[in-house]
């Protein structure tokens, strides 16, 4: 079980947008996508067979993921994530700090 996952809501700890707080988009092993965080500028060549026209298009680019955290809306401030059996013997996860389970 990972520790960040899809739709979480997460907030940078390092980088350009540090302290900024966005939804997960995209997961590969090491790398997250932040919906609205790290914003680059792409320049696009125009493909009229595709219909793609040209131009500078704003990307949002991966993170490390050792460069988010977890937010806790309750304290609102980034948290580290244990997992854990609940009594029916499913795994969850909760936040370190307040021992509440992630939903």
């Amino acid at each position: 079980m990972h520790k960040i996952k899809l739709n979480d809501e997460v907030i940078l700890i390092a980088g350009k947008d540090k302290g900024s707080t966005g939804t997960v988009t995209k997961i590969t092993d090491i790398k997250v996508v932040v919906e609205g965080l790290n914003i680059a500028k792409k320049h696009v060549k125009a493909n009229p067979n595709s219909g793609v026209t040209g131009g500078i298009v704003d990307i949002e680019m991966p993170i490390a993921i050792s460069n988010v955290a977890i937010y806790n809306p309750k304290t609102k401030k980034a948290d580290r994530v244990g997992i854990r059996t609940d009594k029916d013997g499913n795994k969850e996860r909760f936040f370190k700090s307040n021992d509440d389970s992630i939903v």
